[in-house]
């Protein structure tokens, strides 16, 4: 058996871009630094080719990790068609939207202290439950403002949430006109706000009604290409999109820190995604595992970078 390339030794300098650090990586080429070099590759070509119908999955708790306006600038530069995320994002981004904001907290802290004091933890982020006062306040107001003659899509719901915020997430899609699926709404606070509203109101929410757009996207679509932060749900909803049609992901990047060999689809390589027809057998794929609030910001700076020049 023959040996690849040698392995170049990352040299690094005072004032060196994102881009070049990138370039660094690529010549070392080892473990996940190699594999974060590759999906920097990989999008480079993604978002270059005309023809790419491109996803972006979006799990885990990024928005309260401060990754909220990376999402927001994708979508208003163009590099996302199709958003798939999971319902807890979408409520930091709303509260967020609504003036309310996370907070750097503690890791090593008494979280029956933290209950007593009405502050919510996640991980070392902390937000108070004001914050869901706020956010309950508009989204019964929205349900309120809806018509209730026939069902609304989770994309219509998320849509008309978009066009009353003033950034963020969901107001970038909806200025943009992208799609935002979500097919765990009801496991969030935007779900439990809707059974909320259910008690007294009539509005009705069809959760499979979304399905057409998305399959119908995924059949007149000539390539496609997928972002995953994360995995989850939304992972699984872009992936299987594919299954129903006789085409599959030609680029696929993920970045998760779940272990592929526990079995859990967070996890799993997307080489595996090939034995199941959804992504291409001569796609471009690479999974990078570490954390996604490091390798995100870079990956996407380095992107940047590349597509200007």
């Amino acid at each position: 058996m023959e040996c690849g390339e040698e392995v170049r030794h990352i040299r690094l300098k005072a004032g060196m871009t994102v881009g070049e650090l990138f370039s660094e990586f690529k010549g070392a080429g080892a473990y996940n630094g190699g594999a974060l070099a590759r999906a920097c590759d990989i999008l480079q070509t993604m978002y270059i080719d005309k023809e790419v119908l491109k996803f972006f999955g979006f799990a885990g708790a990024m928005v309260p990790a401060g990754m909220r306006a990376i999402v927001s600038d994708m979508i208003d530069k163009g590099l996302i068609d199709i958003l798939v995320s999971t319902g807890a994002n979408l409520t930091h981004d709303i509260i967020e939207a609504l003036g309310c904001h996370h907070y750097h907290g503690s890791s090593c802290v008494s979280d029956v202290d933290l209950r007593k004091d009405e502050i919510n933890r996640i991980y070392d982020v902390f937000l108070p439950n004001d914050a869901f006062l706020v956010f309950e306040t508009f989204m019964q107001d929205l349900f309120s403002s809806l018509s209730d003659d026939s069902p609304y899509s989770i994309l219509q719901i998320l849509n008309e949430i978009g066009k009353r915020l003033p950034n963020g997430i969901l107001a970038s899609a909806s200025k943009k006109n992208i799609p935002v699926f979500c097919p765990a709404l009801s496991d969030s606070m935007i779900g439990l706000q809707y059974w909320l509203y259910k008690q007294a109101g009539k509005l009705k929410i069809d959760a499979f009604t979304d399905m057409n757009e998305l399959l119908d996207s995924c059949f007149n679509a000539k390539k496609a290409g997928v972002f995953i932060i994360g995995g989850g749900v939304p992972k699984n909803f872009i992936l299987q999109s594919m299954l129903m049609t006789p085409n599959g992901f030609d680029y696929a990047v993920q970045l998760t820190g779940d272990r592929p060999d526990l079995g859990g689809l967070s996890g799993a390589t997307l080489d595996e995604a090939r034995s199941w027809g959804k992504v291409t057998p001569e796609a471009k794929a690479v999974t990078v595992y570490a954390d996604a609030t490091i390798t995100l910001p870079l990956l996407v700076a380095a992107v940047y970078e590349r597509l200007e020049k």
